[in-house]
């Protein structure tokens, strides 16, 4: 199993949930995140004062997948968020080594 994780714009996130319910996966997570990188924030004006917002406010996704399906899921990922400009994201891949389902403790797939 592979967990993903992708940091992305919020105005993409519908596009990417629909972009990986058609891919197949059945569950994920969605966080509000601030990030800081290559975009260097941004300024704003607030009752007429200039000040530089350093974060942004992104999303970040996450799902658990069979290993098999991780690069469709990243490739639709990949397509679903791109807008071509500084800040679209990156996607994380990670080897997970369990899952367990709290209600019935089903393990691994079954657990997805």
């Amino acid at each position: 199993m592979k967990k993903i994780e992708a940091v992305i714009h919020s105005h993409k996130l519908d596009d990417v949930k629909s972009s990986l319910i058609s891919a197949g996966v059945i569950g994920m997570t969605m966080s509000e995140v601030k990030t800081f990188g290559h975009q260097k924030g941004s300024t704003t004006r607030y009752r007429g004062a200039e000040y530089k917002v350093e974060f942004t406010n992104k999303i970040k996704l996450e799902a658990i997948v069979e290993a098999d399906k991780a690069d469709l899921v990243v490739q639709q990922i990949s397509l679903a968020a791109r807008t071509g400009e500084i800040g679209d994201g990156k996607i994380f891949v990670s080897q997970t080594e369990q899952v367990i389902r709290i209600r019935t403790k089903e393990q691994g797939v079954a657990a997805i």
